[in-house]
């Protein structure tokens, strides 16, 4: 599961939300992310013009965000993005809210909270491990 990396791995510990395995290139956000109207449930590309991933799919990525914001429905979208195979593999936040813990659990996705995320970079190999987060750092 583990990729090859040049640098010395680090090791974080987190509050599980939703247990589960998952590895995969992280894909960092700055900014917390609005769910519903902010991702495409058909195509997990974030549309919000303000975002700074507009443009850019969360399919298949370790999606490391601060959290989520917006309305209660956007735990639904989460579901959309599972159900329609363009979800995250896992989701790491600083500090999770009810949307987005709630959207993760109902869509079975792996869930970590309370993260050092300035710790993870965009392109990182990461593996989630119920609360435990490894993070392979790819060269910087």
């Amino acid at each position: 599961m583990t990729q090859p990396t040049s640098s010395s791995p680090k090791v974080l510990q987190g509050r599980v939300i939703r247990g589960g395995r998952a590895a995969g290139e992280a894909l960092v956000s700055p900014e917390p992310i609005s769910f519903l109207g902010g991702v495409d449930p058909e195509t997990g590309v974030v549309l919000d013009p303000h975002h700074p991933l507009q443009g850019v799919s969360i399919a298949d990525k370790i999606l490391v965000f601060p959290h989520g914001k917006g309305s209660t429905v956007g735990s639904y979208t989460i579901l959309r993005l599972a159900h329609h195979g363009v979800a995250p593999k896992a989701m790491i936040n600083a500090r999770s809210e009810a949307i987005t813990a709630v959207g993760a659990i109902i869509a079975e996705i792996p869930m970590v909270d309370l993260i050092d995320i300035t710790q993870i970079h965009t392109g990182d190999w990461v593996e989630v491990a119920d609360g435990q987060v490894t993070v392979c750092p790819v060269n910087q």
